[in-house]
């Protein structure tokens, strides 16, 4: 193993290129040695053909252990011991080589990639090699010990409802052309709105949102199939997160005839028979647009999946105080703290198109700043 710089006092041998028996000419590459600061080919010092290898691959060896003999074609001088160093002292070619690694504070680059490779703590190892250095089959055999005490946690059923959720939001991307829009909406107006009414944010949100749909029919409508149904009714379904036992979709039914205190009484009603299971089989049928609010529990950004068949559900994230520009009646601008909000609405691309949802998006803004 030759000094391949004046601190290194290791290298590994990487792989053999030539084989016992195999015929080399002078300088050809026999092997690749890798070392804490270069890789390098190893040529061979003159031709002739290699008896034996000394040192298999992957093994780091100290700075002077001899790696290979070579049956010369003629004879050569015998090569002269490699220069003492502080880290690698001289050792005489014709010395029993030395296969074990050097006493040192440093890992070779092949046991550091070995180790991350594996997942290993290279530094809590108990070397086998000299002076209790780390070599590539200490690394080997942790990692395969470690294998052997990981158990792996016992698979788990799915519950019906996990499974059906998963069908159903499957299906819906199989079959609908999703797209999904944001707006960002001040909530200043709606907070102080809801606080006049003793109501949350969300039925606010709905009773706005069900004015919007009176505009905007196509959003209010079913596709199924090639058949595509715009619905005069607003029944306007709830998502309810359930919690570990995931999520139902209860419907308020004929929505539009309710004002912000009923819409908030119908929510929290649903919600509450939602999770303690008492919903009967009619409040979860029919919806004809959905709102989804995962902003509760502190998002601010999502892309929700269309309830088929139909072709919409719009997304309220979390309410953000942070500071935006606004502008006055004269036109002038300024920056103020507002509580602003992101809304997502995912639609089916088959039924309209981007510039319909924008419109719609932009409408909806408008009414929610300006609500009273």
């Amino acid at each position: 193993m030759p000094a391949l710089g004046v601190s290194v006092a290791e290298g590994t041998l990487v792989q053999w290129r030539k084989a016992p028996g195999d015929p080399v000419e002078a300088d050809e590459a026999v092997c690749d040695v890798a070392t804490d600061k270069i890789d390098s080919e190893l040529p061979a010092p003159c031709a002739g053909t290699i008896v034996e290898l000394l040192v298999a691959a992957g093994e780091t060896v100290d700075v002077g252990t001899v790696l290979a003999t070579l049956a010369p074609l003629e004879p050569i001088a015998p090569i002269e011991p490699v220069a003492p160093t502080a880290e690698a002292p001289a050792q005489d070619a014709s010395a029993e080589p030395a296969r074990g690694p050097r006493t040192g504070e440093r890992h070779s680059r092949v046991v550091l990639a070995l180790a991350a490779e594996h997942g290993v703590d290279v530094d809590a190892l108990t070397g086998t090699g000299v002076g209790g250095r780390v070599r590539r089959e200490d690394v080997l055999a942790a990692a395969a010990d470690a294998g052997e005490r990981y158990a792996p946690p016992a698979p788990v059923e799915l519950s019906r409802m996990r499974l059906l959720i998963g069908e159903h939001m499957k299906r819906s991307l199989e079959v609908a052309a999703t797209v999904t829009s944001w707006i960002e909406i001040d909530f200043s107006a709606i907070e102080a709105r809801r606080r006049a009414l003793g109501v949350t944010a969300l039925p606010v949100v709905a009773h706005a949102t069900i004015s919007m749909l009176a505009q905007f029919g196509d959003l209010n409508a079913w596709l199924d199939g090639e058949d595509f149904i715009r619905h005069d009714d607003v029944n306007l379904g709830i998502a309810v997160s359930l919690g570990e036992d995931g999520l139902i979709v209860p419907v308020i039914r004929a929505a539009h005839e309710l004002d912000i205190p009923a819409l908030a009484g119908a929510i929290s009603g649903l919600a509450a028979r939602a999770r303690a299971g008492t919903l009967g089989a009619d409040e979860v049928l029919d919806g004809t647009f959905t709102i989804t609010n995962p902003g509760q529990f502190g998002t601010v950004m999502a892309t929700p999946v269309i309830s088929q068949p139909q072709v919409a559900i719009l997304d309220m994230e979390a309410i953000v105080r942070r500071p935006v520009v606004v502008t006055a009646e004269d036109g002038t601008e300024s920056v103020a703290i507002r509580p602003m909000c992101v809304f997502g609405l995912s639609w089916d691309h088959r039924a309209l198109d981007g510039v319909y949802a924008a419109r719609f998006l932009g409408a909806l803004r408008a009414r929610l700043e300006s609500v009273d």
